[in-house]
């Protein structure tokens, strides 16, 4: 049997699980988990449910089926064929740390996606895509090309059938067109501090301020820079006796573990936008098992 997911967001009222239940009954389904959340101050509801199809049920024929049902509640919907995987484009330019712990987690099954490629303005990580068998686009990015450059990038991810952008420490603040045009499809990861620090060296910053914990934040990008709906945080304790050295280290550890959480959950369609916030689902079990491991 084919796994299903029917990812659902619309206004809240009475009635709306039992119509999706009652069909998925009369289709033949049997549900297999499920999340749901009413969210009061916005009057959104929510919810993400697995199924399979017991009667054979082609996914072309559980839409049909299903959009009278999501008419009626005006649904923004759809429903996922989970054997496939979500194609991601990963984006790098000179710190791999977060671009090395994707490749490693998608290379032994841990991460349910289909990378279909990198692109970097540096030359940097080349063999290292290139020895995974994945292709390497160098895209370089100035003042003056920036336009050129963003529609290559936009040729690759055309291509290459791209339904996700990560990107992996890129450090090229992308377009407003670009960000609006791929809105909810780019993922990217920053460092989180209490208090925050910009500019140079923010390690060093948190560091001579005595800060005793730093983090990371993975969000959809947006136009406004750095402040998209967030997916998913965390953050790791530092102590006086730690270095600046030791401030990047962890920082590095918990970026790469919280973009990769965000991915997953991204390309289990876990997470729904709700205004400039998230609703984000928890995985189902077994959901972070690999299927390559022996």
């Amino acid at each position: 049997m084919i796994p299903y997911v029917l990812t659902v967001r619309c206004a809240s009222r009475r009635g709306i699980v039992a119509a999706i239940s009652g069909y998925l009954a009369e289709a033949g389904c049997n549900i297999t988990d499920a999340a749901q959340y009413d969210d009061l101050e916005s009057g959104k509801f929510f919810t993400r449910i697995s199924f399979a199809a017991e009667t054979g049920a082609t996914i072309e024929a559980l839409r049909a089926g299903f959009a009278p049902v999501a008419e009626a509640f005006d649904m923004d919907w759809g429903i996922h064929d989970t054997s496939g995987r979500m194609k991601v484009l990963l984006m790098v330019s000179n710190f791999g740390h977060c671009l090395n712990d994707l490749l490693y987690r998608w290379r032994i099954g841990a991460l349910p996606v289909e990378l279909v490629g990198v692109v970097s303005n540096h030359m940097t990580y080349q063999k290292v895509v290139v020895n995974h068998d994945l292709p390497f686009w160098h895209i370089n990015v100035t003042k003056e090309n920036k336009p050129v450059a963003e529609a290559r990038l936009l040729e690759v991810v055309e291509g290459s059938g791209a339904e996700l952008i990560v990107l992996a420490r890129y450090m090229q603040v992308l377009s407003d067109a670009l960000c609006t045009k791929m809105s909810g499809r780019i993922i990217n990861i920053h460092h989180s501090f209490l208090p925050s620090f910009k500019g140079a060296n923010p390690y060093k910053q948190a560091y001579q301020r005595g800060v005793k914990l730093i983090g990371a934040t993975a969000h959809y990008v947006t136009a406004d820079l750095d402040e998209g709906p967030i997916i998913e945080q965390d953050t790791v304790r530092v102590t006086h006796a730690q270095n600046p050295a030791d401030y990047v280290s962890l920082g590095r550890d918990v970026e790469a573990q919280v973009l990769a959480r965000a991915v997953h959950a991204h390309a289990q369609h876990r997470v729904f936008q709700n205004g400039h916030r998230t609703v984000v689902f928890p995985a189902s079990p077994g959901a972070y098992a690999s299927d390559r491991m022996g």
